[in-house]
């Protein structure tokens, strides 16, 4: 058996990857990446329950086969990996059927919703030896791979702060045309916790080293929500008072979501997340602060990326105090702090959405097969930024109180 997945692998690492794709809408969004890949990507098949959505897919790539059937699609042999871009809630189960159908998995955020998922996630790819890699685009825009390179030089010194947010305004996409709940609105009528956390932990995770052999590991956290408003004033705008949604009580999840981790280390991290307030989107708001140099992101793009490093962010002396710290753009660091992943796939990944993200993800997919090593987000990764979902649900039903992180690695699958 061994020798025979050997063979495989070594079978695949001379052509392409055959790829099926399950949710064509989200999945859509790749359509540019799997272009550009094509020589080391072959798009296989598409799944969908919307005949429309797989018949669009089939216009543009004739050769491929289509499915409403997920389970159907697993049993055919010339699929290699598959990419989850179906409704959040869904990821788990359908990862753990893939790989157990022989599949690799790149799978979009989050990777699962209940510690025990995550727990069988794991002992299926430990037991199976397949690739499990997360998409989790965030971890791999041209700025947050900087600071992760700025970090891994030690330019910040030892960090001992960090935030991470995701704030974009999506009431709109909590339902359908009829005002039935799609899979975001069904998150905020169910659950009350940090509800979207691996847009913000991700980045910060790979500065911080954390979850790899030898590092720190988070582990502590507590939540705490805000009243929910804007989604019951969002249905009686638009579907009247009288509709369910627009009764106090409906939405559980609260407007904005804290969450504070401590990590074995000390180091103090905050993330928020709100999706549904009225404000402008800001894709990005990280902060780092560290003994030697700081870190702040930009709110919208009239600003700069800031950062600062001690004895090197001066003044200049006709502007004021020449010895007076300022902060400095990114930009003024880059390309020579760019990271090394970003250097070598700049001229195509500079043109993709999520500051490339949306490339390095299946890139890196590829390249963790092709060259039989764990993906930057493997799924250790995958279950500890996931994991912050449920405990988080835990934690504000408990007004706060901190609850343990488990450690997927270290405690086994047989301890958990």
């Amino acid at each position: 058996m061994y020798t025979s997945l050997m063979e495989e692998e070594l079978s695949m690492s001379n052509r392409p990857l055959r790829l099926a794709i399950v949710g064509g809408n989200r999945g859509g969004r790749f359509k540019q990446a799997l272009d550009a890949l094509a020589d080391r990507l072959h798009l296989a098949a598409i799944c969908d329950i919307n005949d429309e959505v797989t018949g669009a897919w089939k216009e543009k790539y004739p050769w491929i086969e289509t499915y409403s059937s997920y389970e159907l699609m697993l049993l055919n042999p010339d699929i290699d990996a598959v990419f989850l871009a179906s409704p959040m809630l869904m990821h788990a189960k359908q990862a753990i059927a893939a790989l157990q159908a022989g599949k690799h998995v790149l799978s979009e955020v989050i990777a699962a919703h209940t510690l025990e998922d995550a727990w069988e996630l794991v002992e299926t790819v430990e037991k199976t030896g397949l690739t499990y890699m997360m998409a989790e685009n965030y971890c791999f825009s041209r700025s947050n791979l900087a600071v992760k390179h700025l970090a891994e030089q030690g330019m910040f010194g030892e960090i001992t702060y960090l935030e991470g947010g995701y704030f974009h305004e999506l009431r709109s996409s909590v339902h359908k045309p009829d005002g039935s709940l799609t899979w975001r609105g069904d998150l905020h009528h169910t659950y009350n916790g940090l509800n979207y956390p691996t847009h913000s932990i991700g980045p910060i995770s790979h500065w911080l080293g954390l979850n790899k052999d030898g590092g720190d590991r988070m582990k502590s956290m507590s939540t705490f929500t805000s009243n929910s408003r804007s989604l019951q004033a969002y249905y009686v705008e638009h579907f009247g008072k009288e509709h369910p949604a627009s009764q106090p009580g409906y939405w559980k999840q609260g407007d904005s979501a804290v969450t504070n981790i401590v990590t074995e280390n000390g180091v103090l991290i905050t993330l928020r997340v709100d999706w549904t307030s009225v404000r402008p989107h800001n894709m990005r708001h990280y902060v780092v602060q560290g003994t030697e140099g700081a870190y702040l992101s930009k709110r919208h793009d009239h600003e700069d990326d800031l950062v600062w490093f001690k004895g090197r962010s001066m003044a200049k002396p006709d502007i004021v105090d020449e010895h007076e710290e300022v902060w400095e753009p990114l930009t003024r660091y880059q390309p020579e702090f760019d990271h090394p992943v970003w250097k070598k796939w700049e001229g195509e990944a500079q043109s993709f959405r999520h500051g490339g993200g949306d490339f390095f993800v299946l890139e890196e997919f590829v390249s963790s097969i092709q060259e039989r090593r764990r993906p930057l987000v493997d799924v250790y990764d995958a279950v500890t930024w996931s994991s912050i979902f449920p405990l988080s649900m835990q934690s504000q039903a408990s007004s706060g109180q901190p609850v343990a992180f488990p450690d997927f690695r270290k405690n086994g699958v047989k301890s958990r």
